[in-house]
């Protein structure tokens, strides 16, 4: 009889654990949520003189939190370190310019994509490599991967022996490593920010990044000379876009970011936010 009532006190501690656990999932509500973002990596997310924050992802922060009526508390916080970090629960949400790539997804989930540009290189009008084979044509590394690696075959030639600056933890820098890593020297920085004043100051001889970062940061007061050169890379490796990254156990959080940015597309808050921050539609196809 021990026996028995030993199995049977198991069993109802089990049940009592799960119906709890349940019970603590459904008692879950956000009601608000604090959303991590770089503020250093224009026209996405940027800081301005007074120390308030700006751009792209600013703009439709407040539309998503608005959609999903909660209240929203932004932070910065160094891109590098973000995914550990919300791991870590010092946040609940990262809308930073951060591309849903399949490495990337083994650790965090991401919402739907809400604006995809590409990555593309930049130099100086007076550098021999603002001329690279297939400026301004498009390639995609998920529906022509050969297509893709034969256009960096192109490139090499001109960039081999040259130094190209990179942010840390980035796609660009997952691109570089795959494609050019032995051909050019890498050199990586904390911020895009960092690697365009040392291409001014000629410690490197190119940048990649986001299509839609460098053209911002050409137009830049002090960036005249600096000019995009050279074929962007899209999909694959690359992710499919800018996303909200998000802890895999917080699908509620998930399905409340991707019915607003649902919400976002189909009134055209993206479409309009990208006229004014990019000059032309991120909204992912």
């Amino acid at each position: 009889m021990k026996y028995i009532s030993g199995i049977l006190a198991a069993i109802m501690m089990v049940a009592t654990f799960a119906i709890s656990t349940a019970a603590r999932a459904e008692e879950k509500k956000w009601t608000h949520i604090t959303i991590a973002t770089e503020g250093a990596f224009r026209p996405w997310d940027f800081t301005k003189a007074d120390g308030t924050l700006d751009g792209y992802e600013i703009d439709l922060i407040k539309y998503l939190c608005d959609h999903m009526k909660v209240e929203c508390t932004t932070i910065v916080q160094p891109f590098d370190g973000m995914i550990p970090a919300l791991n870590a629960g010092k946040f609940d949400a990262i809308i930073s310019g951060m591309s849903a790539t399949p490495k990337r997804e083994e650790v965090i989930a991401f919402s739907d994509s809400y604006g995809s540009t590409g990555q593309t290189f930049a130099t100086l009008k007076d550098s021999p490599l603002v001329n690279l084979p297939l400026t301004g044509k498009s390639f995609s590394l998920a529906t022509d991967e050969a297509g893709a690696a034969e256009a960096v075959k192109e490139i090499e030639p001109m960039l081999k022996g040259k130094t190209i600056g990179v942010q840390s933890a980035s796609i660009a820098a997952t691109f570089l490593d795959k494609y050019l890593k032995g051909i050019a020297e890498i050199r990586e920085y904390k911020t895009t920010e960092q690697h365009d004043l040392d291409l001014k100051a000629g410690r490197v001889d190119i940048v990649i990044a986001s299509a839609a970062y460098l053209s911002t940061a050409a137009a830049k007061p002090g960036n005249e000379d600096m000019v995009m050169t050279g074929p962007r890379f899209q999909g694959g490796l690359l992710g499919r876009g800018s996303s909200v990254g998000l802890r895999k156990d917080d699908t509620q959080l998930k399905a409340m970011f991707n019915d607003a940015i649902a919400a976002a597309k189909a009134d055209g808050t993206i479409a309009k936010l990208s006229q004014k921050w990019f000059g032309f539609d991120v909204t992912p196809k």
